[in-house]
């Protein structure tokens, strides 16, 4: 599960290297980030024909879904999966809004953010703070357990004792971090912003602001439609969604050819070219996702918007063949939880036993 609400470290390395660290040959600085500089500006008008195809189909089928199982239908809860896919496209908005490239306006972007965060049950301003930590510090070795999915090496994982390992074990197993993960992670830990006592009142105030609104809107929509149909709708959706949105997020930087370095060697364009993978999915997925498959050209330059992600693609299919995987790649990739410095590489508990 990734980590919510922390403080930053101090030192956030700002440099760049190759992909490897003992390449001799060394890339020039900032490359894929000067060429992707066109397609950085958004298009208001794109921008709110995506947040009105996202949100109205949301609002729709969220009705029809409790009026039905109000009424005794209770096939309406199908319609709770459709539902699932929208909020979790609006949190892919939100995502983007976090990055300030929605609307390309700061200001009305974060609140935008700020109001689909009631509805995503995730207090925006916290949650974009860390994001942005994970960004500036993704694949490096030194600077984990910030907005990202705790990751061990295996010179780390035979350090832990007893007790060390089996909680690793459970972290890392697929039904607590995909089925109980999103439970903890949107239903509980992102009530409070544990760990931030040093972050000043932006987080405390981003998450009790949500928290108001979040309560103000739960009643509301009891009063209108009863308790009952309410939990048995609204709850399948915002979990189904939060899983997806944990898997995505796990996959994206989970993945067999994924790359991590030490803080001497690590380089931000290469680290998010070769750390973060291209999720090639059908078109459906694609859509329901927002392109956020495309997490290595997303990594290099996060101001890209997300509808503007496959004509990079296609103006440059080379990025096509770094760090792709399939869904059955994706799924066969949960086995590997540990970091390998030897190889370089993530390898399944077994294998590290075998390394041993």
């Amino acid at each position: 599960m990734p980590s919510a609400c922390r403080s930053p470290p101090q030192g956030l390395p700002c440099c760049m290297i190759s992909r490897t660290p003992d390449s001799p040959k060394r890339q020039s600085e900032h490359v894929w980030l000067k060429r992707l500089m066109p397609y950085r500006t958004p298009s208001k008008t794109r921008g709110l024909v995506e947040l009105a195809i996202t949100f109205v189909p949301l609002v729709v089928l969220w009705v029809l879904s409790s009026v039905l199982v109000a009424n005794g239908y209770w096939w309406g809860l199908v319609l709770t999966v459709p539902a699932a896919g929208f909020l979790l496209r609006l949190f892919m908005i939100q995502h983007d809004c976090g990055h300030g490239s929605f609307f390309g306006h700061r200001r009305i972007d974060d609140w935008v953010g700020r109001a689909i965060g009631v509805l995503t049950l995730t207090p925006y301003d916290c949650w974009r703070r860390t994001h942005a930590i994970h960004h500036a510090s993704s694949g490096n070795l030194d600077e984990r357990g910030i907005g990202d999915v705790r990751t061990l090496t295996v010179a780390e994982f035979r350090a832990l004792g007893l007790w060390g390992r089996l909680g690793y074990r459970l972290y890392r197993h697929p039904a607590v971090m995909f089925a109980l993960g999103p439970i903890w992670l949107f239903i509980l830990q992102q009530r409070l912003p544990f760990g931030v006592w040093r972050g000043g009142v932006m987080p405390w105030a981003s998450t009790m602001g949500t928290n108001v609104a979040i309560g103000a809107l739960v009643v509301v929509l009891i009063w209108i439609v009863g308790i009952v149909p309410f939990l048995l709708v609204h709850l399948p959706i915002v979990l189904m969604a939060g899983a997806a949105g944990v898997w995505l997020f796990y996959v994206q930087h989970q993945f067999e050819e994924t790359q991590w370095d030490e803080a001497k060697d690590w380089q931000f364009e290469p680290a998010a070219l070769h750390g973060s993978s291209y999720y090639d999915l059908p078109w459906p997925l694609r859509w329901f996702t927002a392109n956020i498959g495309i997490h290595h050209v997303h990594h290099i330059s996060s101001k890209v918007p997300f509808y503007r992600l496959p004509q990079v693609l296609r103006d440059y299919p080379e990025l096509k063949q770094i760090g792709r995987i399939t869904i059955l790649e994706s799924i066969r990739g949960v086995k590997l939880v540990l970091w390998d410095e030897v190889s370089r590489r993530l390898v399944s508990f077994r294998e590290a036993r075998s390394i041993a």
